[in-house]
């Protein structure tokens, strides 16, 4: 069965992680990405990685992360031929997205207003750190900027070590999911209707909306300060991150049953009916009293074979993990989250890429292809809108693709 977006065309003028990352949720679900990179140098992820080599080659393992199944046009969108190669292509887009700074586009004379002259069903999606208007709109922003003023960083570590950056780029990553859920919506109602949309999408807001549950809404409807906690869940004990006697264990007693449950499972029924646990108020009162009870038992065993007690047992709980564990996690592997790409060209040797964070009855959302070479598509593509090969020729000469 075709996957959902097949036969959606999508050219995409991002860099680096927001905008990427959320044209390559479109590839996966079937979209056509028509990646402009700037002849010459490309996607500055190109450059990025754990691995010089690949970084030199303009196949930086960080460009692998989500660029697969796209293709790649190189293109100087600031030469008058380069602009009417984009608005060609633009002529039988459904999408275009792009992640320069607010006005960007305009100064090129190719955002909304005048792409929409071309394609008034086009579906148009930017992305920036604060958003196309308001007083930080131009303020030039990456991921880390962009944690410390939504919160996150001021939430992360406890008191004695907050503010602390979250371990990947989550704004990027809260943004693209943002996008790619903004624009499948755009898109089913111009399939409805037939009408086009500009689509605003803020780094910024977008990583509020993910803080919204509890975090935010306590504050602005209860009044509440949220303050660094480290690994401790304010609203329930015990809840947290726990020592055994090897390695370290999370847990999570959201409910009584969970805590009678638990207590059963290390040995100490007794706990059930101390008056400094037995009720959840209490618990979370004498936080203090029941994590050092409890990791004391815990010390009878090491983290993971207290997780298959707690897994037969029905408590919440599991080990932390390292990046090169859970891949290896037979888990991931039954979810086929890893798709794998053998002696890609211009990497020269196999690589994996990531799929999206669900699954589908009617098919596996996936990636045909691996990362493009820079420019690989180029000619195919321009070939496709009606240029010759002569035209194509001149066109490289000067330096337009």
């Amino acid at each position: 069965m075709p996957l959902p977006l097949e036969g959606v065309r999508v050219i995409d003028v991002t860099n680096v992680i927001a905008g990427p990352l959320a044209s390559y949720q479109l590839v996966m679900l079937g979209a056509e990405v028509i990646k402009i990179e700037v002849p010459g140098i490309g996607d500055l992820s190109r450059k990025f990685g754990a691995d010089p080599e690949l970084g030199a080659k303009r196949m930086g393992a960080s460009f692998f992360a989500s660029n697969s199944g796209k293709k790649s046009l190189t293109l100087n969108l600031k030469m008058a031929a380069g602009k009417d190669v984009f608005r060609r292509l633009v002529k039988d887009a459904d999408v275009v997205l792009e992640n320069f700074r607010p006005g960007t586009m305009t100064k090129l004379g190719l955002d909304y207003d005048a792409l929409k002259q071309i394609n008034p069903t086009l579906v148009y999606c930017a992305v920036s750190g604060f958003g196309q208007e308001g007083p930080l709109s131009q303020k030039p922003t990456y991921d880390q900027i962009i944690q410390g003023f939504c919160g996150l960083m001021s939430l992360t570590g406890d008191t004695k070590t907050a503010p602390i950056r979250a371990g990947y780029t989550v704004c990027d990553a809260m943004a693209a999911i943002t996008a790619a859920f903004a624009i499948c919506a755009a898109l089913y109602r111009k399939q409805k209707s037939g009408t086009g949309e500009m689509i605003d999408v803020s780094m910024l807001d977008s990583s509020l909306a993910s803080m919204a549950a509890w975090l935010i809404s306590n504050h602005v409807n209860a009044g509440d300060i949220p303050i660094p906690r480290g690994n401790e869940n304010p609203s329930s004990s015990p809840s947290g991150t726990y020592r055994t006697k090897d390695g370290l264990i999370n847990i999570v007693n959201n409910e009584d049953k969970h805590f009678e449950i638990l207590c059963e499972a290390i040995g100490r029924p007794d706990l059930k009916s101390d008056p400094r646990f037995a009720a959840r108020t209490n618990r979370i009162k004498n936080r203090e009293d029941m994590k050092a009870v409890l990791e004391q038992a815990l010390q009878a065993k090491s983290a993971a074979d207290w997780e298959v007690i707690f897994d037969e047992a029905g408590v919440p709980a599991g080990r932390i993990l390292t990046v090169p564990e859970i891949v290896r996690h037979p888990q991931v592997q039954a979810r086929q989250f890893l798709k794998r790409f053998q002696n890609v060209p211009g990497a020269g040797r196999d690589i994996a890429v990531p799929r999206v964070g669900f699954r589908l009855a009617s098919g596996l959302p996936d990636v045909p292809t691996p990362p493009p070479q820079l420019g690989q598509d180029t000619s195919e593509i321009l070939d496709r809108l009606g240029y010759s090969t002569s035209e194509i020729e001149s066109l490289r000469n000067q330096g337009v693709v």
